[in-house]
């Protein structure tokens, strides 16, 4: 029978109070909670875990002053040389001109005078675990979702948007809130659970790892509480299937919701507060999206101007997930497919700039990294697609991977810039970004919430003041 002192339990509640998501606000990582006195066992009194265990305190919080050669302004689009970047703890507490901002006696200073220093990255569309294959565990799943967000961390993406699990049930929720308790390292996620699909056929059961099936407006909103009871942050929606084209080279989209049930689950959702993501390619399962008010559309190979033109009207945001969706096999199956008369990329490419040349349409940076075609570590590929063949250029590629996120997250008063009062969430590369927008894919490193993950400019670079 295991033993587990009443000392341990005392302070639980707290703990898992702290863990409590709140609109509008990135998850801090908790004050640690001592065990109560009198500690009767091994060791010095330790702090306690959500659940009751019993784990070593991290040190104490430190002070660092980060010296930057450039500093990109994401708010304003430019660059600025010669900063000071004041950490406390988890957050900024001043920023400014070198020569200007005061050093802390006793900081820790970082020496990047000779790098880039940007707000660290976001991507708004991964799924850190990897497809749940026939025989895999749920233990092995999770290990390996743990290793992706890992490696997204370590690329720089000190957040991240999560779209549904891929047959792993309500994981990601548990792993969000370890990275959030501060029990293994990745970046702030915000998660989507299974993600809801439309019933193709009567009595169909599905998969329950997987996402659920609906086929009523009634089955719709019961699916949103669901996911609302399990604490996802997101809802993932599906609009439309595959696509194909006809005989003239015409791109079909196969549809799923009827339009009622869409707008009952986006009604649904954003009655709890939730907001909605809408895998959406093309046709009337596009047009339904954002009839329905879909919050941020995914992908949108069909995207024509007049909606464009809605999405802005109507606050949408647009996650392309560029990268994923013009990599060569789309050309592969699409030879097959129709013996090499007809391809989807140029399509895709043409609807991405048509978007980029949308005045006041919110482009958001999704990789769409999966553990398949596009594995984690290298997301960065989407700032050169955006810059480069979207004709976005650099700064707005750079934006939409920062502080436009971050606003679509609803976290733009905590991360995506580099301010006072928001979380040090900073990144480096040696060279400058603006200049070559392939330099966010060698990033060298790496601070999240002031704790630093990688340095690879050199341990020279590293004195205390």
């Amino acid at each position: 029978m295991t033993h587990r002192p009443a000392a341990l339990t005392a302070t639980v509640a707290l703990v898992l109070m702290a863990l409590t998501h709140v609109a509008g606000q990135a998850p801090a990582t908790p004050a640690p909670q001592r065990a109560a006195e009198p500690w009767r066992f091994a060791g010095e009194r330790p702090c306690v875990r959500p659940d009751g265990g019993a784990l070593q305190c991290p040190p104490a919080a430190r002070t660092y002053a980060i010296r930057a050669g450039r500093l990109f302004d994401s708010v304003a689009g430019r660059m600025l040389t010669k900063q000071v970047i004041v950490v406390s703890g988890e957050r900024i507490v001043d920023v400014g001109a070198d020569g200007q901002t005061r050093v802390p006696a006793g900081a820790t200073v970082i020496d990047l005078s000779g790098a880039t220093v940007l707000p660290g990255l976001v991507d708004m569309h991964t799924h850190m675990y990897d497809t749940r294959r026939k025989g895999m565990t749920a233990e092995r799943s999770a290990l390996i979702a743990i290793s992706n967000a890992q490696a997204t961390l370590r690329a720089g993406f000190t957040a991240a948007r999560d779209m549904s699990s891929h047959a792993n049930g309500y994981g990601d929720v548990d792993i969000r809130n370890a990275i959030n308790q501060g029990e293994i390292d990745g970046p702030r996620f915000q998660v989507a659970g299974r993600g809801i699909r439309w019933r193709e056929k009567p009595g169909e059961p599905g998969n329950p790892l997987d996402a659920i099936l609906v086929g009523t407006t009634d089955e719709a909103r019961a699916a949103v509480r669901e996911h609302v009871e399990r604490g996802v942050d997101w809802i993932k929606l599906y609009p439309t299937g595959g696509y194909s084209f006809t005989s003239a080279g015409e791109a079909q989209y196969v549809l799923n919701y009827p339009l009622p049930v869409l707008q009952a689950l986006v009604e649904e959702s954003h009655k709890h507060g939730k907001k909605t993501a809408c895998h959406s390619f093309g046709g009337a399962g596009l047009e339904y999206t954002i009839t329905a008010g879909c919050d941020v559309v995914e992908h949108a190979y069909g995207l024509t101007q007049q909606q464009a033109d809605a999405m802005v009207q109507k606050g949408l945001a647009y996650d392309p997930t560029f990268v994923r969706y013009t990599e060569p096999y789309m050309d592969d199956n699409d030879a097959k497919n129709t013996g090499g008369k007809f391809r989807m990329i140029p399509i895709f490419e043409r609807a991405v700039r048509l978007a980029g040349a949308t005045k006041g349409l919110k482009i958001v940076t999704g990789s769409g990294a999966d553990g398949s075609t596009l594995v984690h570590g290298i997301q960065a590929l989407e700032f050169e697609w955006l810059a480069k063949r979207a004709n976005m250029g650099s700064v707005r590629a750079i934006q939409a991977g920062t502080i436009a996120a971050a606003e679509v997250l609803g976290w733009q008063n905590e991360i995506g810039s580099v301010a006072k009062g928001k979380f040090a969430d900073l990144v480096a590369v040696s060279g400058d970004p603006v200049a070559d927008i392939t330099e966010l894919q060698r990033v060298r490193f790496v601070m999240k919430g002031g704790k630093t993950i990688r340095n690879d400019l050199g341990s020279a670079n590293l004195n205390t003041n």
